[in-house]
């Protein structure tokens, strides 16, 4: 929120930094891939029944209430794109940390994370064209190509340094969450920056449209495992991570393929969903899942 107000007073430090909003994310993805070992991927051959669930929760539904409410509240096709794609993007990075807090399953939170991840290289672009191809140009096969570029690589950097180095990388470890933070708060200020000129009429609207995409998912997330009986643990599981995307992700792609303008969505709903997340965490972390 403070990197926010900075953009908004002083756009002129943040703007000149579009560039390095794809590195910066890289930094992101590789401070996730140093958290996680070829032992959480193969997790999936053990549930395949709950990471279906996740994986079809993530990206069935997150793109289609994405769309639903851009389209009820009447966003132009610009802003429409932009949240589109952040439904469409993986689970957030974040989703680990709030499902630890939150008294959730932590290794089924990591499992989805790395999956859908995984999964997006092919299913972000496809969704972002099923759902507003016919308003904007979707270039599928550069979106594809980005994404393999942008998460995965500096995924499987972080992964094969986290094999090799194993415990020598305590400290690193330690650190990288703030570098990751403060990584995702610039990208942000320069996504509100570049919009500076249009962020006052659009704000309201707009914000509305995050929060009612967040508050949607996390209620599919849990209201779907419950009435399928799954215990409490795996509610909670679900509702974070398909109630939290990687925004940074489609802040990214949306820069790059669409307009700053597209990617304040997911600039919004970057603080936003860190906002929610920390809230249940807060609530659920009081009693322990039954």
């Amino acid at each position: 929120m403070l990197f926010s107000a900075a953009a908004w007073l002083w756009p002129e430090v943040f703007a000149p930094l579009r560039t390095g909003i794809v590195p910066l994310l890289g930094v992101v993805m590789f401070g996730m891939g140093i958290t996680l070992t070829p032992a959480d991927f193969a997790r999936a051959t053990r549930r395949p029944a709950l990471l279906g669930l996740g994986a079809a929760l993530q990206f069935g539904a997150m793109p289609l209430i994405a769309f639903a409410v851009a389209r009820i509240l009447g966003l132009d096709s610009q802003l429409t794109a932009g949240l589109v794609l952040v439904g469409a993007c993986p689970g957030g990075t974040a989703s680990n940390v709030i499902c630890y807090l939150a008294r959730a399953d932590v290794a089924l939170s990591i499992t989805l994370t790395a999956v859908s991840t995984c999964v997006a290289v092919v299913a972000t672009p496809l969704l972002t064209e099923l759902y507003v191809g016919h308003a904007v140009e979707v270039n599928v096969p550069g979106m594809i190509a980005s994404i393999f570029r942008i998460v995965i690589v500096p995924v499987a950097l972080g992964v094969a340094v986290n094999v090799w180095l194993g415990a020598r990388l305590g400290a690193l470890k330690r650190v990288f969450p703030l570098v990751s933070v403060a990584a995702i708060c610039v990208i942000i200020a320069i996504v509100l920056a570049l919009s500076h000129e249009r962020l006052g009429e659009l704000t309201g609207a707009v914000v509305l449209a995050v929060a009612l995409h967040n508050a949607l998912g996390l209620a599919v997330g849990y209201s779907v495992p419950a009435l399928l009986g799954m215990p409490e643990s795996v509610r909670r599981t679900l509702a974070v991570e398909v109630g939290m995307q990687n925004s940074g992700l489609g802040v990214a792609l949306a820069v790059q393929y669409f307009s700053a303008l597209a990617a304040l969505p997911g600039a919004l709903f970057s603080i936003w969903h860190n906002l929610t997340g920390s809230l249940l965490a807060s609530l659920w972390s009081r009693r322990a899942p039954v």
